[in-house]
């Protein structure tokens, strides 16, 4: 069998190999042959590619890296119509995120191609990155930083009109209470928050049984001093915090983004941060990836901003390698996939 292991420079080609390898090791296809290509992202931003999202490469270098093999794992290659029709032998695609946003779903059903994903993988990494970020907007820990590395002691800082204000006993608002949301709830708890929860798709009695409230978006907004973001972007939910969501938050209130930068409407944003509607906003997706270089939110005022490195952690790639790694071991063993995206390529392959 002949594996192509497309990694980046984030989950690299030799984990890929070396998960791989791991897998099968005592199997009939103990020593697969496996064929690397190293993608350009994240040092390059992904982008839409032949017709596909958040994909890095092109579709020619995976035709010509995904010749002859079986299966391919990656991260970030763009499989699409052009490519599933250039690679007859290709029998499943095993992808490394939350999603095979990267992968035309429709093409690879009819192509007969099983396609995979990895959910949870980044899971603790991005719980803990915005929980992170809920604190630094919280008690200002960025402006305090750059202020002091110029040589301002800020003790204005200390001052009841500009100190920052406590987790504990606040009311918290999470919209979607997936793997992440969940975790991050977990550790609100811990510290003392009311947690309120938007998300139609989780079941009331288990959010309760939780510890947590279930909430209407509409009805939960008013109440929180910190809201975060944690629902996937799909044609419901793009845009979900608009301009008239947003101007139920109470004054002063936090935002967070961490998820999917689809999910918010960034235009109003400049206006409500200056009014001090919103009391700070932390980011780290955004509607354009990178923003430019005009970007209004640039100088708006108690604005945090990383570069989409939520998820970025040691251990999230080696759990995305494993979670692939393992697909391929149940295509090789005859097995059903575990994460598998298009079920309806079971009544299409033979």
């Amino acid at each position: 069998m002949r594996v192509l292991a497309a990694g980046d420079n984030f989950v690299g080609p030799d984990l890929l190999e070396s998960a791989l390898r791991s897998e099968l090791e005592g199997s009939e296809q103990e020593d697969p042959e496996v064929g690397k290509l190293k993608l350009p992202w994240p040092v390059e931003p992904f982008g839409p590619v032949g017709g596909v999202e958040e994909a890095s490469g092109s579709e020619e270098q995976i035709i010509e890296a995904v010749d002859g093999a079986t299966a391919c794992v990656t991260q970030m290659g763009p499989f699409t119509g052009r490519v599933f029709a250039a690679a007859p032998q290709l029998e499943l695609v095993s992808v490394c995120r939350g999603g095979p946003i990267n992968v035309d779903l429709a093409a690879a059903t009819e192509a007969g191609v099983s396609v995979t994903y990895a959910p949870g993988r980044n899971a603790a990494a991005a719980a803990e990155y915005a929980v992170g970020m809920i604190l630094a907007a919280l008690r200002r820990i960025p402006d305090s930083d750059s202020e002091l590395k110029k040589g301002n002691w800020r003790g204005d800082f200390y001052a009841y009109p500009e100190a920052g204000v406590e987790l504990e006993g606040g009311t918290v608002g999470l919209v979607g209470y997936g793997a992440i949301g969940s975790r991050v709830a977990r550790v609100l708890r811990a510290f003392g928050a009311e947690v309120l929860v938007a998300d139609p798709y989780t079941e009331p009695d288990r959010l309760r049984a939780d510890g947590v409230e279930p909430v209407e978006l509409e009805s939960m907004l008013p109440r929180c001093s910190v809201v975060s973001l944690h629902a996937r972007l799909t044609p419901e939910t793009r845009n979900l915090l608009d301009a008239g969501k947003l101007d139920l938050l109470p004054e002063g209130a936090v935002l967070v983004n961490t998820a999917r930068g689809g999910l918010l409407d960034y235009t109003p944003l400049p206006g409500l941060l200056r009014s001090g509607k919103l009391g700070a906003l932390a980011l780290d997706v955004y509607d354009v990836e990178p923003p430019p270089a005009d970007w209004p939110l640039h100088d708006a005022p108690n604005v945090i901003t990383t570069p989409h490195l939520a998820g970025a952690t040691r251990q999230t790639a080696h759990r995305a390698a494993g979670i692939v790694a393992a697909e391929v071991g149940r295509f090789a063993r005859g097995e059903q996939q575990a994460h598998l995206a298009n079920p309806d390529v079971r009544g299409i392959r033979t």
